[in-house]
């Protein structure tokens, strides 16, 4: 069969490779066309576009590049009605995915899958609507959206999560000590306090400075970065510069199993870590920040913002947010994960309820089962 797959960040590509991989095994004869990274140009087919072009964060940026955004748009619903694949596969990145299959349901008979929903539940829950009129079939990662879903009457799948095979699979495989890891990447030989500050280079400009500036005070700690995939060196150098920050692109895992704390911002990244049972405050600066603490307070439709919590559906790890946010917070977070004992060992208990609520590994290979068992079904 055909598929055609769009991924518009780092996240949705790795997703969507393992995706992709899981539908060549079940379907010997699958082609692929998509929009996505080098991850999914590694499982084969042609790339239309990198994401690295589509990903615009931001009211102001979007404004900026809205011409390029409707040309991509446009771009895209003609090649996918060019090629006519037997499916569209979407991969979260709701604001182009939503409008993409929107099109392609008024003007096409093909079917329209969505990997990795649409976090509707958090904001935007209006897009339920067009959800339930242009999606066929969704495929949730996340245990708690099954029961949002059904209270709209909309029939979910949920695969379990990609995020726990892809850790699982690390662990399995990886036996580098941390001396080796130090030494290879030339860092010292101290405790490592991990900075993940985000996938876009906006997030990073908001969140990296503060990180850094209260990591610092834990002079028996060293500080290393994790580089996001598609971020170049050049743009974490006008932040690290001058301060002990060590950058390590390409190994946000290696980092996680090894350090003894981490700030994060918020997004998979913090299930990642709780994965790593790695202490972690998660940190996310935004600009206006008390007048987005109040839209926090009125208008979102959840206490929490990390995936942790969400999925524990109580506080398992520090929230600093808009206006809570600050350098001397995230000390005092810091200090608790890294001296108070029983406090760390509280986090790592929570972490271990977030694993059972996610099941077991499996997750692509069960979402490609069901789409080809759904797909059979209509030939």
């Amino acid at each position: 069969m055909k598929y055609y797959v769009i991924a518009g960040e780092a996240s949705g590509d790795l997703h969507a490779s393992h995706l992709m991989r899981a539908l060549k095994e079940q379907d010997a004869r699958a082609e692929f066309r998509f929009w996505g990274g080098d991850l999914m140009k590694g499982e084969g087919g042609e790339i239309v576009k990198h994401y690295k072009e589509l990903a615009y964060m931001g009211f102001v940026p979007v404004l900026l590049h809205l011409p390029t955004i409707l040309s991509n748009m446009k771009l895209c619903k003609k090649d996918i009605m060019q090629w006519s694949p037997d499916v569209l596969i979407l991969v979260d990145y709701p604001g182009f995915n939503l409008n993409i299959a929107k099109y392609i349901h008024k003007h096409s008979d093909i079917p329209v899958y969505y990997y990795i929903s649409p976090k509707i539940w958090a904001w935007k829950e209006y897009r339920i609507k067009n959800i339930k009129r242009d999606v066929n079939e969704l495929f949730s990662i996340l245990p708690f959206e099954v029961e949002f879903f059904r209270k709209h009457n909309y029939h979910i799948h949920y695969v379990g999560n990609p995020t726990l095979d892809e850790v699982t699979s690390f662990k399995s495989h990886y036996s580098e000590t941390q001396e080796e890891f130090c030494k290879r990447n030339n860092l010292e030989n101290k405790p490592i306090i991990a900075l993940l500050a985000g996938s876009r280079k906006q997030e990073i400009k908001d969140n990296l400075p503060d990180m850094i500036s209260a990591a610092s005070a834990f002079a028996d700690y060293q500080l290393v970065l994790a580089g996001a995939p598609g971020i170049h060196t050049s743009h974490y150098e006008q932040f690290i510069g001058g301060t002990p920050v060590k950058l390590v692109s390409g190994q946000t895992y290696p980092l996680l199993f090894h350090a003894k704390a981490a700030l994060v911002t918020s997004g998979t990244a913090t299930l990642e870590t709780a994965l790593f049972d790695t202490p972690q405050v998660v940190c996310y600066h935004t600009p206006l920040a008390k007048f987005i603490a109040f839209l926090k307070k009125h208008l979102l439709k959840v206490r929490f913002i990390s995936l942790v919590n969400l999925i524990a559906d109580k506080e398992i790890v520090r929230e600093l947010v808009a206006d809570t946010m600050t350098v001397d917070n995230m000390k005092a977070e810091l200090k608790a994960i890294t001296s108070d004992e029983t406090y760390r060992q509280n986090m790592l208990a929570g972490y271990q309820e977030v694993n059972d609520q996610l099941g077991g590994a499996g997750a692509p290979n069960h979402a490609a089962r069901i789409m080809i068992e759904l797909l059979s079904r209509k030939e």
